[in-house]
């Protein structure tokens, strides 16, 4: 049994205030890129195989293209396809195997209703998006919690009576 996340990557990168100002600033790549790398960071922490699916069906003489991107699939969708259309097949597919979990990330109102039918579940852009940065807290705690105490390499330069002294003070400051 899997569980697969396809994610509508334009609709979810328009959501995101910091994505969608990196795409008008900088470059929709770029935006993309930073896009892939947080999906590769949530799928380290997340149950998903995760499909990100871009629009290319604009791009005249498109051919489409599914690649790795690290731990994640990226699918740029072939032209007159959307990435709407690419979903919904994609989830109907899946759907047939028996036992597989398939989760739609997009906030687009049809496109849910549509891969509903497939008994695909949905998830909308923000959800999915507090999700990924539920799970970064997550993490950032954990390994905060984790982190082992570095030991002061300086205290075995000195002798026992100035590393005491040393760490008295260290102490006494951290009390204060």
């Amino acid at each position: 049994m899997a569980n697969y996340l396809l994610v509508d990557g334009y609709n979810i990168i328009h959501a995101d205030e910091g994505l969608a100002q990196l795409a008008q600033t900088d470059s929709l790549e770029s935006a993309r890129l930073k896009l892939c790398d947080m999906l590769c960071d949530f799928k380290a922490l997340s149950i998903y195989r995760i499909i990100l699916v871009f629009d290319a069906h604009l791009v005249s003489g498109g051919v489409g293209n599914v690649s790795k991107h690290r731990n994640i699939t990226v699918v740029f969708t072939k032209e007159a396809v959307t990435a709407d259309h690419y979903i919904e097949r994609a989830a109907y597919k899946m759907a047939d195997k028996k036992g597989d979990k398939i989760t739609v990330a997009t906030s687009d109102v049809l496109e849910q209703l549509i891969i509903m039918g497939s008994g695909a579940h949905r998830i909308s852009a923000d959800a999915l998006l507090a999700q990924m940065q539920a799970a970064r807290e997550k993490m950032r705690t954990r390994h905060i919690q984790n982190r082992p105490i570095k030991q002061n390499p300086f205290i075995n330069l000195v002798d026992e009576d100035t590393a005491r002294l040393l760490e008295e003070m260290r102490h006494a400051k951290r009390n204060k």
